[in-house]
């Protein structure tokens, strides 16, 4: 594979994460939201409840969620009763100051004035019809110069991180000197209902989601000796699987955001995978045979144990190449579009941490995969950096 030095791709200058302070254990987190919610009678649905975060590979999340926010609006927590409005309230104020806590991070990191900001995008499924949209309270408090061009991408789901990414390095490489702030931020309030066996794809879902944020400043041609990139964006690709669109799909409804998540997921991912991958390092020349996916690393959103380990078998991938992908999953859940910023946040870290000789634990080339409603697959083909002079 040939090297990409000196081609101007978009590059990963830093990365910033945040979470709310209210942890929940997987293993105490069937009994407070069955209590929370006046669900208790519903025995056997708590024992299958359990018996999934049981089965998770799940040990913490964090939430806005607590016991106060549903005492003062107990129409949260009931089934059926009408809470948008309190939610849409609740959400619009709490999505940019989320947002804003992994942004300052990220710029900290990066190490330079607000003023170089020449674009925000802003991603979030998580606020309902909210105008003005987040980004604008997010560069409005952290006080982005009014030049600064704003985007929203609202309601792509779990495959969103992916679409942000794409978006950041069209941006970036087509106007020069640019500086992207991309900032991902979700919370399940949006969607936090009480229990019901007639709607079980909520229930799953309170056992798998998670509240998030995470923000990355894209750029081209880093300042020497002044910023230090992390990962190159060398393709960014989207696919859409025909006839799966039912497999995720979601609505605004009186009660709050409501869901669909379909048992045939992990099979459609697992299914397109090796397309995805073999379009993508294709169109830049490149051919990966059958038994050489161990040669690459692997930035994989985690959508679930089922979607990691169906991509795991259907690659022949050892067990470390998803490593990654699992810590997040373990430690957050699945936040939607921030989860695989906060994975390439792990990939560089562990990297790091393990004596590794690029950012990509020890590889060259890599992939970012996201799976989303659509069914999309965003895939984007990394190349990381060299840690030896860091």
């Amino acid at each position: 594979m040939e090297s990409t030095e000196g081609k101007g791709f978009a590059k990963v200058l830093a990365i910033g994460t945040a979470n709310p302070p209210n942890i929940y254990l997987q293993s105490e987190f069937p009994d407070f939201f069955f209590r929370v919610t006046n669900s208790e009678h519903h025995v056997q649905l708590k024992q299958k409840f359990k018996r999934m975060c049981d089965n998770s590979n799940i040990r913490k999340r964090h939430f806005l969620v607590d016991e106060d926010i549903l005492k003062e609006h107990p129409n949260i927590s009931t089934y059926g009763a009408p809470s948008l409005d309190t939610r849409r309230e609740i959400v619009t104020k709490y999505i940019p100051k989320l947002g804003k806590e992994a942004a300052l991070k990220c710029i900290k990191e990066w190490g330079q004035p607000l003023s170089k900001i020449t674009h925000l995008i802003f991603c979030t499924s998580s606020c309902i019809n909210s105008i003005p949209g987040p980004d604008f309270y997010l560069a409005r408090e952290m006080g982005l110069p009014a030049t600064c061009n704003r985007l929203v991408i609202y309601d792509h789901g779990c495959h969103a991180g992916g679409s942000v990414i794409r978006v950041a390095k069209a941006l970036a490489e087509s106007i020069p000197g640019s500086r992207v702030l991309t900032v991902c931020a979700e919370t399940m309030l949006t969607s936090f209902q009480a229990p019901s066996p007639s709607h079980m794809d909520i229930v799953v879902g309170h056992a798998l989601f998670g509240d998030g944020a995470a923000a990355m400043i894209v750029g081209t041609d880093p300042i020497p000796n002044v910023e230090r990139p992390l990962f190159e964006f060398v393709l960014a690709a989207q696919q859409t699987v025909g006839g799966s669109e039912e497999a995720i799909h979601g609505h605004a409804t009186e009660r709050g955001q409501t869901y669909f998540l379909g048992k045939e997921i992990p099979n459609v991912v697992a299914g397109n995978v090796k397309k995805c991958m073999h379009d993508a390092f294709g169109t830049l020349g490149m051919t990966i045979n059958e038994g050489e996916w161990n040669s690459l690393f692997y930035v994989v959103h985690p959508g679930g144990k089922a979607v990691l380990n169906g991509m795991e078998e259907v690659l022949e991938l050892k067990q470390e190449k998803l490593a990654a992908s699992r810590t997040i999953l373990r430690e957050y859940g699945n936040m939607w579009s921030p989860c695989v910023f906060f994975v390439l946040d792990e990939m560089r870290k562990k990297s790091s941490n393990e004596g590794k000789s690029t950012t990509g634990e020890g590889h060259e080339w890599g992939a970012l995969m996201t799976f989303g409603p659509g069914l999309t697959v965003e895939t984007i083909v990394l190349h990381s950096v060299s840690l030896r002079d860091y």
